[in-house]
């Protein structure tokens, strides 16, 4: 159930839920009340169009970068969470990444830098309807295609959201199993790390797949309005969502 509702509140929270809405409501109302909902649909596409003030909210969110000097040697185990394949695209012969593939080049370049022993791929499938393969089969055999021995990687299948992956992951750890390195997006860190630690489990974070960028103060990112801004900025209001939701069913 909860994960439908999930998914429900995704939809409902879209900001260009809202500016469709807004602006519907906007043809439908009566002066003055139809300026007051164009004016709000105008602020709306203003701030979630914004390039600068975007990144600024995103430069907040996310967790910053984490030196790979600062980890420890040979940790037992890299945590790379999925989420960033689409098991929609036919036909199955391949691999489709998408935005936040860095999570995926991270894990690989620990294991490769000698800072992991293995790579546990936690993450079954966000879709609703069941799929013929799993996130964590896609990446799988990206890791091994990049020369990762089957011995040193470790599939979790199950779990279709943050709070899972933590719950199952867990299980498939053996008691000598201490040191772990948790590597996702780094708008999703925050939450991650929360649900971690919530079921006993306290691994070093690994921030991947930035959507900020170095703050820069040029008159287009001020000015000029940008599709991709919009796109951050959903993925920003999803984000926060997740989190208060969590905090409140004691997820963190």
């Amino acid at each position: 159930m909860f994960f439908l509702l999930s998914k429900v509140l995704d939809f409902v929270l879209l900001p260009t839920v809202w500016l469709v809405v807004f602006l519907i409501v906007a043809l439908v109302a009566r002066p003055p009340r139809q300026r007051r909902w164009l004016l709000a649909a105008l602020a709306l596409t203003l701030l979630s169009t914004n390039p600068f003030l975007v990144n600024e909210l995103l430069l907040a969110w996310e967790q910053p970068p984490v030196a790979l000097a600062t980890l420890p040697r040979h940790a037992d185990a890299a945590v790379l969470l999925t989420g960033i394949t689409n098991v929609n695209k036919s036909p199955h012969d391949r691999v489709y990444l998408g935005p936040g593939a860095d999570r995926l080049t991270s894990a690989l370049w620990l294991y490769r830098a000698g800072r992991v022993r293995r790579i546990i791929v936690s993450g079954g499938s966000g879709a609703v309807q069941a799929k013929a393969h799993t996130e964590a089969d896609d990446l799988t055999t990206l890791l091994r295609l990049a020369g990762v021995p089957n011995s040193a990687i470790i599939r979790e299948e199950k779990s279709r959201n943050t709070r899972e992956n933590a719950l199952f992951t867990k299980q498939l750890l053996t008691p000598e199993q201490d040191t772990l390195i948790l590597v996702t997006s780094a708008f999703h860190q925050r939450r991650a790390m929360g649900c971690f630690a919530k079921v006993g489990l306290h691994p070093i974070s690994f921030p991947a797949g930035y959507r900020s960028a170095d703050r820069r103060l040029s008159p287009d990112s001020w000015l000029v309005p940008s599709a991709e801004a919009m796109v951050n900025f959903s993925l920003l209001v999803h984000e926060v969502t997740g989190w208060l939701t969590y905090k409140v069913l004691g997820y963190l």
